[in-house]
């Protein structure tokens, strides 16, 4: 078993715990939002759990995740305990303490600001500070995997990085400076606001910091994901991965290309000119290569292993796959998912169409899609296979992991697909009322209503997957053995140097970041006509 197993399992029971919570608050958002309810006395509630929601899981689950996961790759990719293990309890509890510093002024109505923090909108400092607090908390995540890559290679010279942490480490890179836009809109522009120590913001300059995150953390949330498909698939199925380069060239893109390409969130702003709206789309659209050729690996990863087990002709292998195995079942769902919110983006990011789809149901259903989708599908994924060995207990109810991951590919469908057609109609986010009872707006009623059942289809299946883990740490003992990752069909014995390093990979990020958002940021800050007056939640002023 893995040695820092009680500093994994701590990083994800709490992740998992809070995404349950999280999710329970999103399905009465649903429901109060649908025919089925009469309408809320008090929006305000409404909005308390909406900024509750996203901030969690937009935060503080996927970045547990990332980190539990990451400190489980380090120790099994390099057969080395973990450096740094005191750090990383402190990043965790720095996690704890700033989750609960942001949820309790939330909870009171005093932030209900969304996780997006909405400016001019100002919400009590404490929900600013606390999710700061989470932000260093994972930061000391991004310096402890740096740090073991470097013991790792200084005592092994001109080895191959294992591809987990070399993926790994990509993650935690990207997250870093991801995080860094989020953090000087808090500390620049909305944290001094706050505090009173100014009565304006400039909110379209907050916009742009927060644009330089926004899209961003999404590749960050997606990463422990890809991680799963390239190094978990293709071993749990019985298979092989069809190509190592292949896998660290998508990695190294995504540090490359996910970073500037934000803006595409701010076409309906007027603050930013056309010019680097248009740069920001076209990036975007670069940032489909990296998914492609993911696509194409694994794909063909899961084809080996499907002739490997005896399937013949063109499409045989397809039906000799193991489908009755719960991650094979996964990975499928996931790319289903993946490819529609993925064909959804295709619109988003088109500096013309995004007018006709601009805040409203669809962008919900695109990023839930996304998200709560082809993401989070493989997030179980990763705990199933990493349980054993971290409980030293076998995970045997495969019948009921089966039905919990159908639950959720057939919740987040039918929960997703209505918010894109209302969307279209016009339906606007956001909104703790609707007045279905307009004889314009009838169409729009039985699509959201719709969408209300997969919310519940959804907790259902969060349910299940408690049951799972729960039974498992009751279950028989078992020794799991090591915890290893896919082999290549052809494994490297050597590494182009730029596959097997980040240092040239971050310097274009963080050139990339700079270029494409630097004229923007200093074109806001220099004018002195641009701050408008804060309105702050909760108090009377």
């Amino acid at each position: 078993m893995l040695s820092s197993r009680r500093l994994i399992l701590a990083h994800f029971w709490l992740a998992f715990g809070v995404f349950g919570l999280a999710l329970i608050l999103g399905a009465w958002q649903m429901f109060i939002r649908s025919p089925l309810a009469s309408w809320i006395a008090n929006p305000e509630w409404y909005y308390r759990s909406v900024t509750a929601h996203g901030t969690v899981m937009g935060y503080v689950f996927p970045t547990l995740v990332a980190m539990g996961f990451g400190y489980a790759i380090t120790e099994s990719s390099l057969k080395t305990a973990l450096i740094g293990g005191r750090w990383a309890w402190a990043g965790f509890w720095l996690i704890v303490v700033g989750a609960v510093t942001a949820m309790i002024p939330v909870s009171l109505g005093l932030a209900s600001v969304l996780y997006t923090f909405y400016p001019p909108m100002i919400g009590n400092p404490f929900y600013y500070i606390g999710v700061v607090l989470v932000v260093v908390g994972s930061w000391i995540w991004v310096a402890l995997m740096s740090v073991n890559l470097y013991h790792w290679k200084r005592a092994h010279p001109d080895a191959p990085v294992p591809l987990a942490m070399y993926a790994n480490v990509a993650s935690s890179y990207l997250w870093g400076w991801t995080a860094v836009g989020a953090a000087l809109e808090l500390l620049i522009q909305i944290i001094p606001v706050a505090l009173g120590l100014r009565s304006t913001i400039d909110a379209g300059l907050a916009r742009v910091f927060f644009s330089w995150t926004l899209h961003a953390i999404v590749y960050f949330w997606l990463m422990p994901t890809y991680i799963a498909y390239y190094t978990i698939v293709p071993r749990a199925i019985g298979g092989k991965l069809y190509s190592d380069s292949m896998a660290r060239i998508s990695f190294v893109l995504f540090l490359v290309v996910a970073m500037p390409i934000g803006i595409h969130h701010t076409f309906a702003d007027p603050q930013v000119g056309s010019g680097f709206k248009f740069v920001h789309s076209a990036f975007t659209a670069i940032v489909a290569l990296p998914t492609l050729l993911t696509v194409f690996t694994i794909c063909a990863s899961v084809e080996i292993t499907g002739r490997l087990r005896g399937g013949k002709g063109p499409f045989g292998w397809l039906v000799a796959l193991p489908w009755k195995n719960p991650t094979m079942l996964a990975v499928a769902f996931s790319f289903i998912m993946l490819g529609f919110g993925g064909a959804g983006g295709l619109i988003n990011m088109s500096y013309q169409l995004d007018s006709s789809i601009h805040n409203t149901q669809w962008i919900t259903g695109h990023f839930h899609l996304i998200f709560g989708g082809a993401i989070v599908i493989m997030y179980f994924v990763i705990a199933y296979d990493l349980w054993p060995h971290l409980t030293g207990r076998s995970l045997r109810d495969l019948s009921l992991m089966r039905a919990q991951l159908w639950l959720w590919f057939i919740g987040m469908i039918v929960t997703t697909f209505p918010w894109h057609y209302v969307g279209i109609l016009g339906m606007p986010r956001r909104m703790a009322y609707y007045d279905y009872s307009n004889a314009a707006l009838a169409d729009e009623a039985m699509p959201v209503v719709l969408s209300a059942f997969g919310g519940f289809i959804l907790v259902l299946s969060a349910v299940l997957f408690f049951v799972v883990l729960i039974r498992g740490h009751r279950s028989t003992s078992v020794e799991p053995g090591v915890y290893t990752f896919s082999v290549a069909v052809h494994p490297p014995v050597r590494v182009p140097a730029a596959l097997n390093s980040h240092g040239m990979w971050v310097a274009l990020m963080i050139g990339l970041t700079v270029t494409n958002y630097g004229f923007p940021i200093l074109q806001l800050a220099l004018r002195q006509d641009t701050s408008v007056p804060a309105v702050y939640v909760g108090v009377q002023r």
